[in-house]
C-alpha cells in the first residue's frame, strides 16, 4: 500500500506539469492546443537522449527549448498562416511524430537502463532516502507552478490573460495577441515537454507512442482539481491542477490494484469523465430547464 501510495503522488506531481501546460493554453488562453501528445514525446525523446549521451541536467533546459520551439510552430501556424487553433495544434502534431523519431535516433523506443539519470544522482547522494524520487518530482512541479503563478502576474502575463478573455480588447489596448498567444503557447508546450522529460528520466524509456491521450489524462487531471478545489483565481488554478492530477493517479492505482474496471478500458473511463465534467454546466442548465417545465405544467394542471 505504501509503494502504491508512493508511486501515485510520484506521477501525480510529474504529469501535474502536463495539466499546468492545458490550464494555461486551455483556460488561459481559451486555445485547444493539440500539440499536447507529440510534445510530451519530444520532451522525453530529447531528454532521454541526452541523459544516455552523459548530460542528464542539460537534458531538462533541452527539453523546455524544444518544447518551447514546439509551441511556437503552433502559434505561427495559428496567428501567422491562418489556420485554426484545432488544425494549427493537429499539423504540429503530426509532423512532431518524424521529430520525435529522430531526436531518439530513428528508434521508436529509446532506454536509459544503466545509465545516471537526475533520479539516480539524487539516490547515490543519500538526498531524500527512499522518497528520493517523490522529493524531485515534487520540488520539480512545485518549482514550476511557483514561477507559472508569478510569471502570470507580470505585466505581459496580465496581457496574456487578458488576450484569453478578449483578444480585441487587447488589441486596442496597443498589444500584440500574436505576440501574446506566441509567448503562452511556448511557455505551455515548455511545461508539457518538462512533463516529458521528466517521466523519460523517472521511467527510464521513453516509446514514440508514450503520449498517445495525453491530453486526455491532462485535461481529466484539470477538471477533476478544479472540480475540488474551483477556479476563481489564478493561484486555486495552480494549485487544482496539482490536487487533481494527484487525485487522477490515485484513482488510476486504485482501478488496478482492485479491477474495478479492466485496465484496456481505462482511457475510455477517463474520456467519457472528462466529457461529462465538460458537458457539466450544460447538463445542469438542461436539468433545471426540464425542472421548469414540470412544474409549469403542474401548475397548468
Amino acid at each position: 500500500m505504501l509503494l502504491i501510495t508512493q508511486t501515485a503522488l510520484e506521477l501525480g506531481f510529474l504529469y501535474a506539469l502536463v495539466a499546468m501546460a492545458l490550464f494555461l493554453s486551455y483556460r488561459i488562453l481559451d486555445i485547444a492546443d493539440l500539440t499536447t501528445d507529440g510534445c510530451f514525446v519530444l520532451g522525453g525523446a530529447v531528454s532521454v537522449t541526452l541523459t544516455a549521451a552523459g548530460h542528464p541536467i542539460l537534458a531538462i533546459p533541452a527539453a523546455l527549448l524544444a518544447g518551447a520551439c514546439a509551441g511556437y510552430i503552433t502559434a505561427f501556424l495559428q496567428t501567422r498562416a491562418g489556420v485554426p487553433s484545432i488544425l494549427a495544434g493537429i499539423i504540429t502534431n503530426t509532423g512532431l511524430y518524424t521529430i520525435n523519431l529522430m531526436a531518439m535516433g530513428w528508434r521508436s523506443n529509446a532506454s536509459l537502463l544503466g545509465v545516471n539519470t537526475l533520479f539516480t544522482m539524487l539516490r547515490e547522494r543519500g538526498i531524500g532516502g527512499d522518497w528520493y524520487e517523490l522529493l524531485l518530482a515534487a520540488s520539480v512541479t512545485i518549482a514550476a507552478g511557483v514561477l507559472l503563478y508569478l510569471f502570470l502576474g507580470t505585466r505581459l502575463g496580465l496581457s496574456i490573460r487578458a488576450t484569453g478573455d478578449n483578444a480585441d480588447m487587447v488589441r486596442a489596448s496597443s498589444v500584440n495577441p500574436t505576440f501574446t498567444i506566441s509567448v503562452g503557447l511556448c511557455i505551455s508546450n515548455s511545461l508539457t515537454a518538462l512533463s516529458g522529460a521528466m517521466v523519460g528520466q523517472y521511467q527510464k524509456t521513453m516509446d514514440i507512442n508514450s503520449g498517445t491521450g495525453i491530453v486526455v489524462i491532462g485535461l481529466a487531471c484539470l477538471i477533476i482539481g478544479e472540480t475540488v478545489l474551483g477556479r476563481r483565481t489564478v493561484l486555486k488554478g495552480v494549485i487544482a491542477v496539482m490536487v487533481g492530477s494527484i487525485i487522477y493517479r490515485f484513482i488510476y492505482a486504485i482501478v488496478l490494484s482492485t479491477n474495478v474496471v479492466p485496465i484496456d478500458c481505462l482511457k475510455l473511463l477517463t474520456a467519457i469523465v472528462v466529457a461529462l465534467a465538460i458537458a457539466a454546466p450544460t447538463l445542469k442548465q438542461w436539468a433545471l430547464f426540464q425542472k421548469r417545465k414540470i412544474t409549469a405544467r403542474k401548475g397548468d394542471d
